[in-house]
């Protein structure tokens, strides 16, 4: 559907659920949360449904918007959700609607508002709040931004692009802080996060001639630095910042012994053909999937799936 078309089909209908995907990151929530506000100012009851996987850093943004015991919701919408297999922890049932832009998008509603040109959910909900109401509070300002601004690792991924930085010009002429929340979101870390990134950087291996760096965090990483998921945020970033690395990996072992993964590009090499092996997906150039599997055999079955899908 249109933009217009969504803002016409959601005036009409009312007692919104909005979803946010599992181990939700700073697009989900930020515009999920800024559509709630939105619709409310429309005058429609509408609550996120409680992400139990919610981390502190934006707990103050979303949690706010967390729909209370017991509310019976009457059109559920999903932001951000590329499949039904990312719903959140504790959420039965199916979506009415799907807000996102992934290419990976496996259309699991009837109804949709997809645009995989754009560098993140955020920037389509923009276009969407404006539709609704004509204009962007402060409050849904700030909230697009933290979606906005973490989907493209504070404009210095890949994936941002001209419009990118057009929406969040916007959203600062509409009252955004981008000083504070950049600060908050960015250039802060705990002291377990801390050791945590020394530990990774001095286990981390390269394939390839270095074209290929791969960074493993272990369950015993965790316990002798004190970090948790907490201190996560963004982790699988740290992979790709070895100089000569096209693709980049970051292997998590999982309490249940699994490993979740994450995949960074460049141009040459595409993530989520890799991952789509494993049942996951994402973008071309930043995707995820898990693997039942420990560490060192996760890795090496993903080397293999790397040497024939990237020659």
């Amino acid at each position: 559907m249109k933009t217009s078309e969504t803002a016409k089909l959601f005036l009409a209908k009312d007692n919104f659920l909005l979803l946010t995907h599992k181990n939700p990151d700073g697009d989900t929530l930020g515009s999920a949360s800024a559509l709630c506000s939105a619709l409310r100012r429309a005058g429609k009851t509408a609550y996120l449904f409680p992400n139990i996987e919610i981390t502190k850093k934006y707990k103050p943004f979303s949690e706010p918007f967390f729909a209370p015991k017991g509310y019976q919701a009457s059109y559920t919408v999903a932001v951000d959700i590329a499949t039904e297999k990312l719903f959140p922890q504790g959420f039965e049932g199916k979506a009415d609607f799907c807000i996102d832009h992934h290419p990976s998008n496996t259309k699991y509603t009837k109804q949709s508002l997809i645009a995989p040109s754009k560098a993140s959910c955020g920037e389509i909900v923009m276009q969407l709040i404006k539709a609704l109401n004509g204009d962007i509070s402060q409050e849904e300002a700030n909230l697009l931004y933290v979606a906005v601004s973490t989907d493209c690792g504070c404009f210095v991924y890949s994936n941002t692009r001209a419009d990118t930085l057009r929406a969040a010009a916007e959203l600062l002429d509409c009252g955004a802080d981008n000083t504070t929340l950049n600060v908050a979101l960015f250039r802060k870390i705990s002291q377990a996060r801390m050791k945590l990134e020394g530990m990774i950087y001095s286990g981390m291996e390269f394939y390839r001639e270095g074209r290929i760096s791969v960074a493993t965090i272990t369950q015993e990483m965790l316990r002798q630095t004190g970090a948790t998921e907490e201190d996560l945020d963004d982790i699988s970033s740290l992979a790709g910042k070895a100089e000569d690395a096209v693709l980049s990996i970051t292997i998590r072992e999982q309490p249940n012994g699994e490993s979740r993964i994450s995949l960074r590009s460049s141009p040459e090499v595409d993530c989520s053909e890799i991952c789509a092996v494993f049942g996951g997906g994402g973008h071309a150039m930043a995707a995820g999937c898990t693997i039942q599997s420990g560490p060192e055999k996760a890795k090496k079955m993903l080397l293999d799936v790397i040497d024939e899908v990237w020659k």
